[in-house]
């Protein structure tokens, strides 16, 4: 499929309701509202693509952008076009979940998060932190530098209340990650949500809850699951 193919067919597959909910949740135009389920029919057509994943997040529609973090090919991708992709990442499905997931299935992942989550850009941050902790989900303990992670659980502890409002959230899912995927950081990481306690997040009005961190790692362990990682971290 071309880029004109695909954006006709994305017009086409627009669904009001879907919209209104996306809108709410801090998407902005130009959008159409197409499921997620319908982009994955997309790229059932066109598999792994790095140009044409170019040419849909340089569209500016959020609907495409996020088909293009789907479709990027994380081992073409450079970490230029990444810093390019995070710094127009304007809403949580773009800078939380698309771009993180390319950035952690690449060879230079880490290096990224870590550059990421010193920003004072809010939406970077959050980035930056959904990278690490996808990192970690999909890393064999072994290839991980669990010394730079435990360091990173104090970050969190010592500074998650005064972060900016995503940053807050993608920190708390970060030690949720940290504690459900790396077994030697189990412990540590129910110590720092002890320590956090309740994070708040502004959720803008959406029925959206943070997750409280000790409930989620707890239920992961008494499911037999701490440590099982996941296959990608694109989903």
């Amino acid at each position: 499929m071309t880029l004109a193919e695909i954006m006709i067919s994305l017009e086409k597959s627009g669904d009001a309701q879907t919209k209104k909910t996306l809108m709410r949740h801090g998407a902005k135009e130009p959008f159409f509202g197409v499921k997620i389920a319908v982009l994955k029919t997309i790229l059932k057509k066109t598999k792994k693509n790095h140009e044409l994943s170019l040419q849909l997040y340089a569209t500016g529609n959020s609907d495409a952008m996020y088909l293009a973090g789907l479709m990027a090919d994380e081992t073409k991708i450079s970490k230029e076009q990444l810093n390019n992709w995070v710094k127009n990442a304007y809403w949580s499905y773009l800078n939380e979940f698309a771009v993180p997931w390319v950035a952690s299935e690449t060879k230079f992942g880490f290096d990224l998060g870590m550059e990421w989550i010193q920003s004072d850009n809010e939406n970077i941050a959050a980035a930056g932190w959904s990278t690490l902790s996808s990192i970690a989900a999909i890393t064999p303990d072994a290839q991980l530098d669990i010394n730079a992670y435990s360091i990173l659980l104090d970050k969190v502890s010592y500074e998650i209340h005064q972060a900016p409002n995503r940053v807050r959230q993608t920190m708390n899912a970060f030690v949720i990650a940290i504690g459900t995927y790396i077994k030697d950081l189990t412990d540590k990481s129910l110590e720092t949500a002890h320590k956090i306690g309740k994070v708040t997040v502004d959720m803008h009005g959406t029925a959206c809850k943070v997750p409280s961190a000790d409930e989620y790692i707890n239920k992961h362990i008494k499911a037999g699951r701490i440590g099982v990682k996941r296959k990608m971290a694109r989903c």
